[in-house]
């Protein structure tokens, strides 16, 4: 079965790198994976999107996700902004950074046919990384909500890529994140 993610964020989250870590997790599984992104305006700031299909046979498809299965918002300002649920396929989740429950955001968006579920990806990451770098957060959270790729993979890809103790602390903030994770 194919399965399509869609990342939401801004320029300078990691939305490139994260939707490619999930890639990665999912070939180290044995699984067909794509990564890419999608730019608007391309400065610091602006958004962007990150799109992951992940499946068990080769994917032939070459385009911009419009119906995905999961929606991760790395950047909780998006939820104002633009409809990141738009084209979330009936009993799709949306997993996303806030501190708001799930309950919450259910009521603020009025997204009763979406499995939500939420994480303050932004507190994890100031505690492990010192910094607001959030997005292997968000790959923890997903993971836990989706059971799309091994939690191994994951921590696997992040090591190859993040070297030393910048591998290790992504390591930790992902393991903090699937841990916390909150599903409504």
């Amino acid at each position: 079965m194919l399965i399509e993610i869609r990342w939401h964020g801004r320029g300078g989250q990691g939305v490139v790198s994260v939707s490619r870590l999930l890639a990665d997790a999912a070939l180290i599984d044995g699984k067909y994976a794509q990564a890419f992104p999608e730019f608007g305006p391309e400065r610091l700031g602006a958004p962007i999107l990150g799109f992951t299909r992940i499946s068990d046979a080769p994917i032939d498809i070459h385009s911009q996700i419009y119906t995905p299965h999961y929606v991760v918002v790395l950047d909780p300002t998006l939820l104002k902004t633009i409809n990141v649920f738009e084209g979330l396929v009936e009993n799709g989740s949306a997993v996303i950074n806030t501190d708001k429950s799930p309950e919450e955001i259910k009521q603020e968006f009025n997204i009763e046919k979406f499995k939500v579920y939420t994480i303050n990806a932004t507190k994890i990451a100031l505690e492990i990384l010192g910094r607001p770098i959030y997005n292997t957060a968000m790959l923890g959270a997903l993971v836990k909500a989706s059971n799309l790729v091994s939690l191994e993979s994951v921590r696997e890809a992040t090591l190859k890529r993040f070297k030393g103790e910048v591998g290790e602390k992504n390591v930790a903030v992902i393991n903090k994140a699937y841990e916390e994770l909150e599903v409504s």
